[in-house]
Order: C-alpha cells, then structure tokens, then sequence
C-alpha cells in the first residue's frame, strides 16, 4: 500500500531542494526521473522503488487544499505550491521516508504538512537498508501499486479521493493496455465528481477496505474479492446459504437536509479564430450560484484561477486532441464540474456535468433553472440540458454507501435539437404543461418541466417524453 504525503509551501521547489528532500532521508538511496522529468523517484542500491515526487503544482486558488484535505493554508499567502511524496510499499521505512522528504520540504520552504502526523514521523535519517520493496510493477506509473494481466490497483489514504493527475494517468494507462483500473480506499474515503465520472466512464472500481479486511465496491455495494488477479464480485456459491450479495455498510446514510443540483450540459460552437469556451458553464454558475468559478485544471486539485481566455488557449493547443478539465468554486457554495472539450465534425463540443451543494437551511434556485435554459440556448449555442436534484452531501462527495438516485427536473433542447423533434415544435408532448419557448424567437429551443421536485415519478415522464420525441411508442 503506498502512503501520501503533501508538502503546501509558500515557495517554489525547484529541483535541487527536491533532490536534497528526497536524499535527506540517508545515503544509501538512487535518485531517478520518470516520464521526461515529472517525476522524481527514489530507490535502494537495487533499484526497487521506494518514494516518488511529481513535480509541484501551483495552487492560485489556496482553499483548494481545504477541499480535498481539510487543510487551512490562508496564512501561507495568495498562492501555495503542492507537491506529492508517495511512499510506494507499504513497509515503516518507506512510509517515514515519505514523511522525512515532505517534511523537508516544508521545513526548509516553509509552510504545512499533510497529514499532520507526518510531522512527528519526519525527523531524522531512515535506514532504508534491507526494505523489502518489489520490483515496480509499472515503471511509466507510480502510482499503480499492483499490476496484474487484469487490472491496475491503487491504494489510497486520503479523507478525499480526487482526480488527480496520478489517479489520471493511470486511468489513461489501464485502458490503453485494457486493465481495469482499481482503487482501494478505506471506508472513510470520500470520493469527488470528477473522479466518480472518470472511474465511471473508464470502467473502473472503487474498492473500499473494511476495518474487519473484507471488501465492497463503494458505488454498488457488491461485496468483493480478490480473485486470481483483480477484485470482482463474490459468487453466489462463495456466500453460502443466506449470503448477502451488498455489504451491511452500504446502507443508506439518512441525509435529509443536504441537497445536490446536478446539471448535465452539451453545447456545439464554430470552431473559428474568435471561439472563446467556458461561456455556458461561468453562465450556469453565475445563474445557480451567484458567482463566477473559482478554479480550472487537468486534475485536482484545480491550481489555476478561472479564465475562459486561458482555458480556450490550453484546449485549442491540444487540439484535434479532446481535452478534460476540472472546475471548482469558492468555499462558501461548494461547486464542482468536469468538462469534456472535443473536436468534431460538427465543431467544438462541450460536455459539462455540473454538481453544486446545498446544506441545512439553503434550498437549490429551482425558479432560476428555466432561465438558464433560456441563456443558454440565446447565447451559448446550447444543445442539451438536464437538471437533476438529489439528497446528497452538501459538498458534492460520495460517500461509499447507498445514495438515492437523482430526480430529474427539466429537460431543455437548444434550436437545433428542438428542430430535429418536430412534435416538440408544436408543443404535443405528453407533459401536465407544454414547454416553453426558449433562445431566439424565430428559432426557438424547448424547455421541458418534468414535475415536482421530489417526485420519483418524473423518470417515468422523462423516459416517456424521451421516446415520444424520437417518434418511438412510449
């Protein structure tokens, strides 16, 4: 099992303190690169790997570290540098050797160590003589901690399990060499929106480790185990007489006065010169959360200040690569998007989901949502628009237990979408009220209201209004 460590600094480290962190942990250690230079790794005289560092990430947006580690950095200044120790085998000397490194870091740069019983680990010299480290089972990936035939398996300790760039690039690694990604957390792990819809969309596995050593999958609650070569499900025949197939601690968290808004967004540009992106998603924010984002990036944490200038130019030198970002707003409105750009025939895509937190006392602007629809298809060269409201953790996690699904509240079709649906034109749709018109008046989109906000039964209506503007028989 690895163990992570994280240096917040007020300054830079360059490459040289990097090098004399990791070789502050004693003499008899090699240092080496990966991946042209992004990763700093140290080894024993055999070269089984013991700690990795990725190059530091700026962090212009510092509560982004209270996010995703609980961590107040405000008096470290404007802006706090990031950077990762993995440990990657699960033996003390390693694990200290981590701390040594990161606490080196913050000892000579100055700023906080996480966690903070790091601190207390770090100090002084680690024999790292005799470790018992196994040859790296990726060599292009540190973070994976087993690889087999089947999958690629990453354990992970942290209070958040974010996309990070680790967590990315292994994502990335296991499909192009058809594994299946895994990651093992404990069953206090949270995990974030993007993250979810990454492993989601990879096909991947939240594993979560019990405290009794049994596993489930924390998206499912299948009960799991290791099988020859990557974790699946228990077969009936192994649960034995009675055996439940969803583990007991799956159970439903009661969670009544915590809301999520959950918007699902695709819009279509021109791809010309004078195209500038993340106008539908700082429009979706401003409208639901009275602000602009606070943050973009590749991965979280999301280091860079909100820019649709800077984030237009990043996508476009990427280009006719797709490019995946994450989005997140300020502490006060917890707020979270991934956003998929892609070049395509028909121009430039973006595919946004959207997750915005409500606690005790502050209920979603479901009045402002029709509005939106109406921005969004004026300005924003909208296609599609789903919005979905659950019960859910006001700072847009999931926890590893059963979630109720999402509501679905309004469906909303941009011009060109709306054109293609021709009885939605003439407003025949099987709906208690016809849509609204929304966008250009002699070209309008459609808004669809699906029903009331806590009535399970707008899936029923959505699916039915789904077929009927597909000509299909509902």
């Amino acid at each position: 099992m690895t163990k992570d460590v994280i240096a917040l600094t007020r300054q830079l480290p360059d490459p040289r303190a990097l090098a004399a962190a990791l070789l502050s942990g004693g003499p008899d250690l090699r240092l080496r690169t990966l991946g042209e230079g992004a990763v700093v790794q140290l080894a024993d005289d055999q070269g089984h790997p013991l700690v990795s560092i990725e190059s530091p990430m700026l962090l212009a947006v510092p509560h982004e570290a209270q996010r995703l580690l609980g961590v107040h950095v405000d008096r470290l200044g404007e802006s706090v540098w990031w950077t990762e120790v993995r440990a990657r085998v699960a033996t003390e000397q390693a694990q200290r050797l981590a701390a040594v490194a990161a606490g080196r870091l913050v000892a000579v740069l100055g700023g906080v160590l996480w966690p903070a019983s790091a601190a207390e680990e770090g100090i002084g010299v680690v024999d790292a003589i005799g470790v018992q480290a196994p040859p790296p089972p990726h060599p292009e990936q540190p973070a994976v901690d087993v690889l087999t035939d089947a999958a690629a398996v990453l354990f992970q300790d942290r209070p958040v399990l974010a996309l990070s760039s680790w967590l990315g690039n292994a994502l990335l690694s296991a499909a192009a060499e058809d594994r299946e990604i895994q990651v093992v957390t404990p069953p206090h792990t949270l995990l974030t929106l993007p993250a979810r819809l990454a492993l989601t969309q990879a096909h991947g596995r939240w594993v979560v480790r019990e405290e009794d050593g049994s596993y489930y999958d924390g998206l499912t609650g299948a009960v799991l185990r290791w099988q020859q070569d990557s974790f699946s499900p228990l077969p009936a025949a192994s649960r034995g007489m009675g055996g439940a197939d969803t583990a007991a601690a799956f159970a439903p968290v009661p969670n009544p006065e915590e809301r999520q808004l959950l918007l699902s967004l695709r819009t279509c540009h021109r791809a010309d010169e004078h195209l500038l992106l993340g106008g539908a998603l700082e429009t979706a924010w401003q409208h639901l959360t009275g602000a602009a984002p606070a943050a973009w990036g590749t991965a979280e944490p999301a280091g860079l200040p909100w820019s649709r200038r800077n984030l237009t130019d990043f996508a476009r030198e990427r280009a006719p690569r797709p490019t995946r970002l994450v989005v997140t707003g300020a502490p006060e409105r917890p707020a979270v998007a991934a956003v998929h750009i892609l070049r395509t025939p028909d121009g430039v895509e973006e595919d946004i989901t959207l997750g915005i937190g409500y606690g005790r006392g502050e209920s979603p602007p479901y009045g402002r949502l029709a509005s939106l629809a109406d921005d969004l298809a004026s300005h924003h060269r909208l296609r599609s628009a789903l919005f979905h409201v659950r019960t859910g953790r006001r700072d847009v996690n999931a926890p590893a237990s059963f979630e109720t699904p999402p509501i679905p509240l309004a469906l909303a079709l941009g011009a060109e979408e709306a054109q293609r649906a021709a009885d939605a034109r003439r407003d025949v749709v099987p709906l208690p009220e016809p849509p609204r018109a929304i966008g250009a008046r002699h070209r309008p989109g459609r808004y669809f209201s699906l029903g009331g906000v806590d009535s399970p039964s707008n899936w029923e209506t959505l699916r039915s209004l789904l077929a009927h503007l597909r000509n299909q028989d509902a």
